[in-house]
């Protein structure tokens, strides 16, 4: 485990519970991304990463970008996050949410990589036949690869599915010892 995960996984975990508890998974998945977006603009890593920074200047400065947007709670998140100098383990702790969300909704990510577009009946066909094999609801997000040649590459936690042209030389260059 990283040591970015281990700083952030105690505070996805509460964000979670708290999610739970109350029912409103999507609103923490809005604001978390959000406040990862303003994390993660380049300035104000800058200023999160510079210890001369005091961390009450950082704080108001995140509460004043985002006050149309938090609410109490996610407020508070904030000062917590801010005290403890995490603010920048905000991408981390929005990431490991979202896999306990998923995982508790009964939904895997999944990715399918491809050289061309995918049109949208291939695309359902592909996530009904995927939710067959998984037996859990599927989120899928596409990923355009020109090296891939043609065919598809499908990841969807630990199963992978390489059916790609590149894979397929790769195993004919391999078969004929080249």
């Amino acid at each position: 485990m990283s040591e970015s995960s281990s700083i952030a996984r105690p505070y996805a975990q509460a964000v979670f519970e708290l999610a739970k508890e109350t029912g409103n998974f999507e609103h923490w998945s809005e604001n978390l991304q959000n406040l990862s977006q303003i994390v993660s603009l380049p300035d104000m890593q800058a200023l999160l990463s510079d210890p001369r920074v005091a961390r009450d200047q950082v704080l108001n400065l995140v509460l004043k970008i985002g006050e149309t947007q938090f609410d109490e709670k996610v407020q508070n998140l904030i000062r917590i996050l801010s005290h403890y100098r995490r603010l920048l383990s905000v991408p981390q702790i929005c990431e490991l949410y979202e896999s306990l969300r998923a995982q508790e909704q009964g939904i895997i990510e999944a990715e399918l990589e491809t050289a061309y577009e995918v049109d949208d009946d291939q695309l359902s066909q592909l996530i009904d036949a995927m939710q067959n094999k998984l037996g859990r609801k599927v989120r899928l997000t596409r990923k355009l690869n020109a090296d891939l040649i043609g065919g598809v590459v499908i990841r969807a936690g630990d199963w992978v599915v390489d059916d790609s042209i590149r894979a397929r030389l790769g195993k004919l260059s391999s078969s004929l010892g080249v």
